[in-house]
């Protein structure tokens, strides 16, 4: 099966520096790039006990990141200068509410996006693809209404941390 749709992706551009951006996106999330989120599902006696255990893993935005990827360290060595980092990030207790729908959209949380410098601007910019247009193939309602509440959540974490909107 192949499927075409259409994806709605934002950039927000920032008057601050991309280290400014980094520390005020990287201070609204909780973190779990160390396997943390892998010994909670271990613990967990419970699915009250696996919520509880989850949210001590948020940030301030409901957030933690999975994984960061420092383009711009690798970069270097092949001496190439840029400022980038790609970040996966999201949280269990809102994928769940669209993956118990549509196991599917499993495929687009949790989210991924990127801040970087612009080489030729040099603005800091914050790029994500809106989550609804991702699962919009999916033509489940109950995933697309879960997918716009997590573009809400998205969109004001990409505010806060550029205070810029798209």
């Amino acid at each position: 099966m192949i499927d075409e749709f259409t994806v709605r992706h934002h950039e927000h551009i920032s008057a601050r520096s991309f280290d400014e951006v980094i520390a005020a996106f990287e201070a609204a999330l909780g973190s779990v790039e160390n396997g943390e989120l892998q010994d909670d599902i271990e613990a967990a006696r419970s699915p009250s006990d696996f919520e509880a255990r989850v949210q001590l893993r948020e940030g301030a935005s409901g957030f933690m990141r999975f994984m960061t990827v420092d383009h711009g360290a690798w970069l270097a060595r092949i001496e190439l200068k840029a400022k980038a980092r790609l970040y996966t990030i999201g949280n269990p207790l809102i994928a769940q509410t669209m993956i118990k729908h549509e196991l599917g959209a499993g495929l687009n949380v949790p989210v991924r996006l990127m801040i970087y410098e612009d080489a030729g601007s040099k603005t800091v910019r914050l790029a994500y693809d809106l989550p609804s247009s991702l699962m919009s193939h999916l033509d489940n309602e109950h995933v697309a209404e879960a997918a716009r509440k997590l573009d809400v959540k998205l969109v004001a974490l990409a505010e806060l941390a550029t205070g810029a909107p798209a």
